[in-house]
């Protein structure tokens, strides 16, 4: 850019009236290299032509491919040789930009080089292997080109929000041996890899057809690099007993995305009792049964050596 064009913007970037804005963009060429003029008092949002945006919220899975739509109706049947299409996010992050029916990618931003393709059909644009760093406001702007000055015919904002699936959740024994009665149960419930940050998590106590929900502290951890999220709970509570009880934990995602339950685990301390009872029970009862045993076999033999002795006797006389 030589000074004396270089001086021109700089006088212009200090008025913000649409002629002057639209002028501006027209000395600029195209939008994309308006915007990376980087002007204080100059910015596309402030050069609209009184259009409002519209926001319209999409959403779209990790490492999938998210779908921003422009709203264009083209009820006009302008022809794309005569359009400027600008994506932006932010104030000053180029995105996209087709000129006049041909892609542009001097001015897009490295991280969106390569990642996007505008169908001019359905005045979509594609973002391809959308990350959680993605996330966020993006504008669409589409101006007309003929003979006279370039102008905004329309714009449109999208709100991207990024979802990753957790895992489901498990739960896990913090103690070791055996459950025994009148003591504490130590649990603890984790689940992994999801985004957003969850609400919260659930605990779900059932026994003899009455549910308790208990909500502890979820601990929540951030990874710096795939910013996805890994939450653990941790349940201890006193070791039901006498009754069959399922114990599961329910991550609660949001409103819109729902909720995650784990396989239940389930306690019965009862059966290891009734064990007992039946060790307890058949015990004597063995014992009665060998005593009855033995005086059985005491008659019998004591009946055999009375028969004995009167056998000998008669041989005798």
């Amino acid at each position: 850019m030589n000074s004396s064009f270089e001086k021109q913007i700089m006088q212009l970037s200090h008025f913000t009236t649409e002629s002057h804005s639209l002028h501006l963009r027209e000395q600029c060429g195209t939008v994309a290299f308006c915007l990376k003029l980087n002007l204080p008092q100059y910015r596309l949002s402030q050069a609209l032509s009184g259009i409002a945006a519209n926001v319209h919220h999409v959403k779209s899975f990790l490492n999938h491919t998210a779908y921003l739509s422009c709203y264009f109706p083209n009820s006009q049947k302008t022809d794309v040789k005569n359009i400027i299409v600008f994506w932006q996010k932010g104030v000053d992050e180029v995105v996209h930009e087709t000129y006049l029916g041909q892609e542009i990618h001097d001015h897009v931003s490295p991280k969106y080089r390569n990642r996007t393709k505008m169908d001019m059909d359905k005045w979509t644009l594609q973002l391809l292997n959308v990350g959680i760093v993605d996330e966020g406001q993006y504008k669409c702007i589409i101006m007309h080109v003929d003979k006279g000055p370039k102008k905004i015919i329309h714009e449109s904002e999208c709100l991207l929000h990024i979802t990753a699936n957790y895992s489901q959740p498990e739960i896990a024994q913090l103690h070791t041996g055996e459950l025994k009665p009148n003591e504490n149960l130590n649990l603890s419930c984790s689940s992994s890899g999801g985004y957003p940050e969850p609400k919260q998590m659930i605990w779900l106590i059932s026994s003899e057809n009455i549910t308790d929900r208990l909500i502890r502290h979820m601990d929540v951890l951030q990874d710096a690099v795939t910013k996805l999220y890994n939450v653990t709970s941790k349940l201890n509570i006193p070791i039901p007993t006498n009754t069959l009880t399922n114990i599961s934990c329910l991550l609660h995602l949001g409103e819109q995305q729902g909720s995650l339950v784990s396989v239940p685990l389930v306690i019965e301390i009862q059966a290891e009792e009734m064990e007992q009872v039946k060790v307890n029970f058949f015990g004597p009862l063995i014992a009665v049964i060998l005593l009855i045993t033995l005086l059985l076999g005491f008659l019998i033999l004591k009946n055999r050596n009375i028969s004995s002795t009167s056998q000998s006797v008669s041989l005798a006389v």
